[in-house]
């Protein structure tokens, strides 16, 4: 028997049909609007794989003991005997300890500071000395660490060292060998950091707070808050998911350390490495004395992987404190 298709049925097909035309038209409208867009977007995107994702296939070189005879990826397995080196030396206490409290304390002093000059900045109304203001304090962030380095040296040395020299001496003091005390360089080091890094963070803050609506200022005038109280009610709350964010992405690197702050502002002076000694100048050291990569991959391995957890666990503790300051 021949099926017949009634006038409702063959009414629907014809308006599935209209939708299915006005759905690809839609598609080819919004691509043509858009390809623009994603053209701009390949580079990027090439750049991301093959730096990113890419040199992840060399996660392997951590887990290999490597032979340069046969090639990296034909060398044998050695499964986790290269993380062994970090762990089982008698300096693998002092080196994660240095590591560890080094980048705590750099990010609660550069947060702490940079929102405190941020702010200073925003109360700032000349728009010149604005300009100024904001130059002075990004532009050590812009200098490389071998120019801090000779700045650093050029304020500590010995014979000719601004402190000694300038300081020191004339109110009638011995001069120090900076280069020789380990014990001053738990303040040298985050001196040196903040005021190299603290200009980047004060732009992302500074960003934050002038996209406040000045309808909160102007009401909180009206009702008599001074200052400190617009800082502390206003400014601070709003200006809250930057700075976790900020935070956040800090603790995600905090088994890492700048190479050379830790590496060339001290000089790589041996009487300083019980205090300037990290997991990134130990490994380098014992890459340029062993010359063995597989262990300085399980370095970089084990860095990324506690990062990670840390990041993790970071934003799932801001997660259940506050839902919406969570990065993710």
């Amino acid at each position: 028997m021949e099926q017949r298709i009634s006038p409702a049925n063959n009414a629907d097909l014809k308006a599935d049909k209209h939708v299915s035309k006005v759905n690809k038209t839609r598609k080819r409208s919004r691509f043509k609007t858009y390809w623009p867009y994603v053209v701009m977007c390949i580079p990027g995107l090439a750049y991301l794989f093959i730096n990113n994702y890419m040199p992840i296939a060399g996660l392997t070189i951590a887990f290999r003991n490597i032979d340069y005879s046969i090639g990296i990826f034909n060398s044998p397995w050695c499964g986790f005997d290269n993380f062994r080196f970090l762990f089982s030396t008698s300096d693998a206490a002092i080196i994660t300890r240095n590591t560890l409290c080094y980048n705590i304390f750099f990010i609660f002093l550069n947060t702490i500071c940079a929102v405190a000059v941020a702010i200073m900045l925003n109360e700032i109304k000349n728009k010149a000395m604005l300009r100024i203001y904001q130059s002075s304090v990004l532009l050590p962030h812009l200098i490389s660490m071998v120019v801090v380095a000779y700045l650093v040296y050029a304020a500590l040395a010995v014979d000719t060292g601004f402190i000694n020299k300038s300081i020191l001496e004339p109110l009638g003091f011995k001069g120090i060998d900076w280069y020789t005390e380990p014990k001053y360089w738990p303040f040298i080091l985050p001196l040196v950091n903040l005021w190299k890094n603290i200009g980047f963070l004060c732009v992302i803050y500074f960003a934050a707070i002038i996209g406040i609506s000045n309808d909160y200022f102007e009401a909180a005038v009206l009702d008599g808050a001074s200052k400190w109280q617009q800082i502390i009610h206003i400014t601070l709350p709003l200006i809250k998911p930057t700075v976790i964010t900020m935070v956040l992405l800090a603790i995600g690197r905090i088994f890492y350390s700048d190479f050379g702050l830790f590496y060339q502002v001290p000089l790589d002076s041996g009487m300083l490495y019980s205090t300037t000694n990290v997991i990134d100048t130990y490994v380098y050291r014992a890459l340029i004395k062993i010359g063995d990569i597989g262990m300085a991959s399980a370095a970089g391995f084990f860095q990324s992987i506690v990062g990670f957890a840390l990041v993790m666990i970071s934003n799932l503790v801001v997660r259940k404190i506050d839902p919406d300051k969570a990065l993710f």
